[in-house]
C-alpha cells in the first residue's frame, strides 16, 4: 500500500499550539520524527513519548522503508542510537525477514555499535536475569556476523568497555564466522580477553594523569609536550580534536602546533571525513571564543573555513535566484537537544540558517517570533553569524507568528525564488486574529506563482502549517548540513521520502 499521498479530504489536525495543522503523511511522519530525534525530552514532547510515535509510525510503513530510513540516518545524516533502535524494533515486528539483517549491518559502523545494539536489545524486549539475550533474534545475529568481519583488533580493543554488554558476550552469542585467518586471531582474542590494549590519545593522557610531579609547572610541560606529540602523531581524531581545543590552548602548545591543527580542521578532506554535524562547529567555536589566548582568532578562522569547506559542494542555486532565509527563534526553540548539551533547537536552525545564506548571492535573511525582522549580515564568517542573532534573542519576543515572515513579502511586494523557514513547525496567530502561514502563502502565490516554500523541520511533531503536497510546499527534515542534499534531491523533482528510498540495502 502506498501512504506518500494525500486523501481528497486533507488530513486537518491541531498543533500544540492549538492553531490549524496537516497531518503529514505515515512515511514523512517517520521520517521527520526519526531524523529529529535525539531521544531527549523537548518543549512539547518527551522522550519516551517520542519514542512510542516511532513504534506506532512503523507498523504503518513498509518494512523495506522503515530499513532504508535507519540506514539513511546512520549514513547520511550521522545518527549513531536512533538507527540502533530502528533495527531492533524493526525485528520484533519482522523478526524472520531478511530486511532486518542488513538494517543491521547497514547501520553498525563503529565496533562499539554492535555492544550497544545488543544492550538495547534486551531493554526494548525486557530482558532480565542471566541469559538476558538469550534466543537472539536471528536476523539481528546475521546482521552482526557481519559487521563482526568489518573491524580489526585495534577497533575492538578501543571500544572493549566494561559495560552492560561486552564484547566478549557479545562474540558468543552472535557467533561470527570470521571472514580469513586473521579475524579468526582476533576473535580468538576477544574470547580470551587477550586484545591489545590499544595506543588512543585517551590512554595517553590517563596515564599522565596518574603521575606524580615535583610541582606544576613540571606538571603542566608535561602535559604541553605530550599534546604536542599527540598533534604530531595524527591520531587524533577530528571530534576528539575538536572536543580537545580548549585544553590544547590551555596546554600552551607552541604556535607551530597550533597551525598543525588549525590546518586539520581546515583541511577539505578532513572535514568532509569527519562528517561532523554543523552544530559541533558552533559548540567549537563558542567555547574558543571566551579564552585569554594569542591563538583564539586563528582557530575561530579555522573552524569558519571548516563550515565553509562543509557545505563546498552544497547545489541547487545561482546567482540569479532569490532567497528569504527565516529563523524560528521562538520559545519552544529555545530547548537543549539533549541533557547533556548546551546546543538548542535554535541554535540548529540558525546554524542550518546561515549556511544557507552563506551560499546564496541574492538573499534576506532574519528571524522571526510575535515579529519578523530582517537581520543584514555579510554571508561570510557563518559561526559569527550566528552569534549575532544569539546576541539579539528576545527583540522578536517568542511566539511563533511565522505567517509574518510571508506578510512581509506581501506588503512589499518583493517575488523570492525560494522561502526558507528554519522551525520546529508549530507556528500560529498569537494574536488568535485569523491569520496564518496557510492563508499568507496562497495569498503569496498570486504574487510569486514561482515561489517555493520549504519547512526545515528540526522536531519533528509530526504536523505542519500546511499542506507540504499543495503550493510548491516542501519539508525537509534534519539537523545535518545533510538536509540540503534533499533540498536538491526536491529541485530535481525527487522528494524527501523518494530518496531514502532509492538507498541500496
Amino acid at each position: 500500500m502506498k501512504f506518500n499521498i494525500f486523501k481528497k479530504t486533507e488530513n486537518v489536525v491541531t498543533n500544540y499550539e492549538g492553531a490549524k495543522a496537516f497531518q503529514l503523511t505515515p512515511e514523512l511522519e517517520l521520517y521527520s520524527a526519526v531524523v529529529t530525534a535525539g531521544l531527549n525530552d523537548s518543549f512539547y514532547e518527551k522522550a519516551d513519548t517520542r519514542l512510542t510515535r516511532i513504534r506506532e509510525l512503523m507498523l504503518k510503513n513498509d518494512a523495506q522503508y522503515v530499513a532504508k530510513l535507519a540506514v539513511y540516518a546512520r549514513n547520511e545524516m550521522y545518527m549513531r542510537s536512533i538507527p540502533m533502535v530502528l533495527a531492533v524494533e524493526l525485528a520484533k515486528l519482522n523478526s524472520g525477514d531478511a530486511v532486518v539483517g542488513k538494517t543491521v549491518s547497514g547501520v553498525v559502523k563503529r565496533a562499539d555499535e554492535i555492544t550497544e545494539l545488543l544492550a538495547y536489545y534486551q531493554l526494548a524486549n525486557k530482558r532480565n536475569g542471566t541469559k538476558k539475550l538469550n534466543k537472539l533474534s536471528k536476523q539481528i545475529q546475521k546482521g552482526l556476523a557481519v559487521s563482526f568481519n568489518r573491524f580489526d583488533e585495534y577497533q575492538f580493543a578501543k571500544y572493549n568497555r566494561d559495560a552492560e554488554v561486552k564484547l566478549r558476550d557479545a562474540l558468543f552469542i552472535v557467533h561470527p564466522k570470521a571472514k580469513d585467518e586473521n579475524q579468526q586471531v582476533v576473535f580468538n582474542k576477544i574470547a580470551a580477553n587477550e586484545l591489545a590494549v590499544p595506543y588512543t590519545w585517551e590512554t595517553e593522557l590517563s596515564a599522565l594523569g596518574q603521575t606524580k610531579y615535583a610541582n606544576d609547572k613540571e606538571k603542566a610541560a608535561a602535559f604541553r609536550a605530550k599534546w604536542e606529540e599527540l598533534i604530531d602523531s595524527g591520531k587524533v581524531g577530528y571530534m576528539a580534536l575538536m572536543r580537545n581545543l580548549r585544553n590544547i590552548l590551555e596546554a600552551k602548545v607552541s604556535a607551530s602546533h597550533v597551525k598543525k591543527v588549525c590546518a586539520y580542521l581546515s583541511n577539505e578532506t578532513a572535514v568532509a571525513n569527519s562528517k561532523q554535524l554543523p552544530f559541533r562547529f558552533l559548540a567549537a567555536h563558542r567555547e574558543i571564543k571566551v579564552m585569554n589566548s594569542e591563538f583564539v582568532t586563528m582557530v575561530l578562522n579555522a573552524l569558519e573555513d571548516a563550515v565553509v569547506a562543509s557545505v563546498k559542494n552544497l547545489k541547487g542555486f545561482d546567482e540569479n535566484t532569490a532567497v528569504l532565509v527565516a529563523c524560528d527563534v521562538s520559545g519552544s526553540m529555545q530547548q537543549a537537544v539533549s541533557a547533556k548539551s548546551k546546543v538548542m533547537f535554535y541554535d540548529i536552525g540558525l546554524m542550518l540558517g546561515m549556511l544557507m545564506q552563506s551560499k546564496c548571492k541574492r538573499v534576506v535573511s532574519g528571524m522571526f517570533g510575535d515579529t519578523w525582522k530582517v537581520i543584514n549580515l555579510p554571508n561570510r564568517g557563518v559561526l559569527a553569524n550566528v552569534d549575532q542573532y544569539y546576541k539579539r534573542e528576545g527583540e522578536v519576543g517568542y511566539s511563533t507568528n511565522g505567517y509574518k515572515v510571508i506578510d512581509d513579502l506581501i506588503a512589499r511586494n518583493v517575488v523570492m525564488d525560494k522561502v526558507m523557514l528554519f522551525t520546529d513547525c508549530q507556528l500560529w496567530d498569537s494574536r488568535h486574529a485569523g491569520s496564518s502561514l496557510e492563508k499568507s502563502w496562497n495569498a503569496y502565490k498570486a504574487i510569486a506563482p514561482k515561489a517555493k516554500l520549504y519547512l526545515f523541520d528540526l522536531a519533528g511533531h509530526g504536523n505542519t502549517p500546511l499542506n507540504v503536497q499543495k503550493n510548491d510546499v516542501h519539508l525537509i527534515a534534519g539537523w545535518s548540513d545533510k538536509v540540503f542534499d534533499v533540498l536538491h534531491a526536491i529541485e530535481n523533482g525527487v522528494g524527501a521520502v523518494e530518496k531514502i528510498k532509492q538507498i541500496e540495502l
